[in-house]
């Protein structure tokens, strides 16, 4: 039987296209998906559940958190902290690269009647001072700031990583003038291994965080928002309000303990993988620039020998996917279904390009 689904999990990967489009296409492997198959259920909304109690219970003790709720997207894990944190007509910090603002359908608007105060950062990542800078006076004209959010790593910012220092300089700020702070952690665990930190140094810094277990941990799908237990009552409100509430969903949430338990440390693969397609897109002439490569996002410019298009059609004819993220650039984000043979393929088609 062992060898059976050996076998079947490598005819699996050989006939997948090489798909670097986002770490969001990955399937689940023949071990997660016997976990699936055996799942305890109950329903959720009742909080009978199970392998959802299970789940949440064990990110929020990785954490060092009070509680924890499960989504079905990072989309909605972020709209109801924002929902949670603040009122109609305040305002919400965040770059101006940030998913919240860029990514979420002008949710921030639209379920939480919320402005939104846009700050030019450093691929993807901002300051204590930007933040200091970005808050509004007390004055009836004016907005009022309540919430600052940061995305760590930052998807727009190829993957960069928050210094812990520079978050605790922020969470200084935002303690000092009464507002909240969230973390977008869709690829959080990315950061973690590459900066070698703890899921418990974020947990002590954030009013609330997000994280993702669809991207590179592998799971089909959902996110988990995290806080303490007032805050994560008052989530599943939101939840239940904008249609999150589910079922049995444990199902898909032991899809997701499943990635917690085994997926975090082999993430350092995925940004090998990165390194070594970024040195080789490096030594081309038609690449103009790369982003730092952190984790697991690749993002570069092109010359106009090619239109980031014209490189993506050219890389397809080889079954290699990337997207074309502006005119000249284009962004590749390995994953766990990304093996090292489809990585030295790459890069061979990369040199004869």
């Amino acid at each position: 039987m062992v060898f059976k689904r050996a076998v079947w999990a490598l005819q699996y990967i050989r006939s997948m296209t090489i798909d670097f489009r986002s770490d969001t296409v990955t399937r689940p492997s023949p071990a997660m998906m016997e976990v699936v198959k055996n799942a305890r259920v109950g329903d959720d909304v009742f909080g009978e559940d199970p392998s959802i109690n299970d789940l949440e219970a064990f990110t929020a003790d990785m954490f060092g958190m009070e509680s924890a709720v499960f989504c079905p997207s990072g989309t909605m894990t972020n709209q109801i902290a924002i929902k949670c944190h603040t009122q109609p007509a305040e305002e919400v910090i965040c770059e101006r690269q940030s998913h919240i603002y860029q990514y979420e359908g002008g949710g921030i608007a639209y379920n939480s009647g919320c402005q939104v105060k846009l700050i030019e950062g450093n691929r993807g990542r901002i300051t204590a001072e930007q933040v200091t800078a970005a808050i509004n006076p007390d004055d009836i004209h004016k907005a009022k700031s309540t919430l600052v959010s940061l995305e760590n790593t930052a998807n727009r910012g190829g993957g960069s990583c928050y210094e812990m220092d520079d978050i605790r300089k922020i969470r200084k700020v935002c303690d000092d003038n009464r507002l909240n702070l969230h973390l977008d952690g869709a690829r959080l665990f990315n950061a973690i291994v590459a900066k070698k930190q703890q899921p418990k140094d974020f947990g002590s810094l954030f009013d609330s965080i997000s994280i993702c277990l669809s991207k590179g941990l592998g799971a089909p799908v959902g996110s988990v928002l995290l806080g303490k237990k007032d805050f994560i009552k008052k989530a599943r409100r939101f939840r239940k309000v904008m249609g999150g509430g589910m079922r049995q969903s444990g199902i898909i949430g032991a899809a997701g303990l499943y990635a917690l338990q085994h997926n975090i440390d082999r993430l350092a693969i995925d940004h090998e993988h990165a390194r070594q397609i970024a040195e080789a897109l490096s030594k081309k002439s038609f690449i103009k620039d790369i982003f730092p490569v952190e984790t697991n996002i690749i993002i570069f410019s092109v010359t106009p020998v090619y239109a980031a298009k014209r490189l993506v059609a050219e890389l397809k004819k080889h079954e290699i996917l990337a997207i074309a993220i502006a005119e000249n650039q284009v962004r590749i984000v390995t994953h766990l279904d990304i093996t090292t043979d489809m990585v030295r393929t790459t890069c061979e088609v990369i040199r004869e390009l």
